[in-house]
């Protein structure tokens, strides 16, 4: 048994007027296509011109473990240069991803080849986000600590993503302190047994290909499977909403810093605490 997903709307280039009416406003998914078309990296951007401008650069990566109560908030497993990256991702499946990661930073010269979209929302430009992930990687269920509205564009390849609505945060067994789920859930396969809350939720679905992009409004669920070898770029801007600017606040100057020091004082403890808090909270709700 496994979820009744929704497909996400898929439409063709929107106008500002119609991203900001009909999705930003109510907060709604979408999948745009022949958006970037005119951007110089639609054409340019795949691994043999990344290995040529950015081989060298060492690069954060994680896989599929649980968290690691020895390490921070998003701390990678471990680092490699981006074309030994890339050969691994040449050779087959892999777990191996790479998560929040200011490749532009590191490459100024990649922001000549895009464009920043002009769809009523303002982009925060020191932050371009780089994501990328081998065959079958996956990127464990969670939100964006600062709750932003993301363009999440998709470049070589394709890959599955599953989002959740966050009027269904309850049913999502959050970890306290946190903005991830039990990291116990697998979406592909729930286990409706020991999680009986999530068959209230009703997630959204869609495949994206290489030039399309997936609007994310802020503080919905993602959960991402690469099918084939492949990156993404992030767009974000902050909240627009003041009840989530105020949560992302408190995230981002609180709670990550008081979960990392409970890692270290407490261990394994404190990350086995939370799961079970997240269970039994989630659970007493359909009582």
């Amino acid at each position: 048994m496994s979820f009744e997903y929704i497909e996400i709307e898929r439409v063709e280039k929107l106008t500002k007027k119609e991203f900001i009416e009909n999705y930003y406003k109510p907060q709604k998914p979408v999948v745009i296509t022949n958006q970037i078309e005119d951007w110089p990296a639609f054409t340019k951007w795949n691994f043999d011109f990344l290995r040529e401008v950015a081989g060298n650069k060492t690069v954060p990566l994680y896989d599929d473990r649980k968290t690691d109560h020895t390490k921070k908030v998003n701390e990678p497993d471990f680092t490699m240069t981006m074309a030994e990256y890339i050969d691994i991702l040449e050779k087959g499946p892999t777990p191996l991803r790479i998560f929040l990661y200011n490749l532009m930073k590191d490459v100024p010269s990649m922001k000549d080849d895009m464009k920043w979209p002009d769809m009523g929302l303002r982009l925060l430009k020191s932050l371009p986000l780089v994501f990328f992930g081998g065959q079958d990687a996956k990127v464990f269920m969670h939100y964006d600590i600062d709750f932003p509205n993301i363009f999440h564009f998709h470049f070589s390849g394709e890959k599955q993503c599953v989002l959740v609505d966050p009027k269904e945060t309850k049913y999502m067994y959050r970890l306290p302190y946190s903005w991830i789920c039990n990291e116990d859930i697998d979406f592909d396969n729930p286990d409706f047994e020991k999680f009986p809350a999530l068959k209230r939720v009703k997630p959204y679905i869609t495949n994206l290909k290489h030039g399309e992009m997936l609007y994310m409004p802020e503080g919905w669920w993602h959960y991402m499977k690469y099918l084939t070898p492949g990156f993404s770029l992030s767009l974000r801007s902050l909240a627009g909403r003041p009840s989530n600017l105020l949560k992302g606040l408190a995230n981002v100057t609180f709670n990550r810093y008081y979960d990392n020091w409970m890692r270290k004082r407490k261990g394994q403890a404190w990350l086995d605490y939370k799961d079970e808090v997240a269970i039994k909270r989630t659970n007493a709700l359909l009582k």
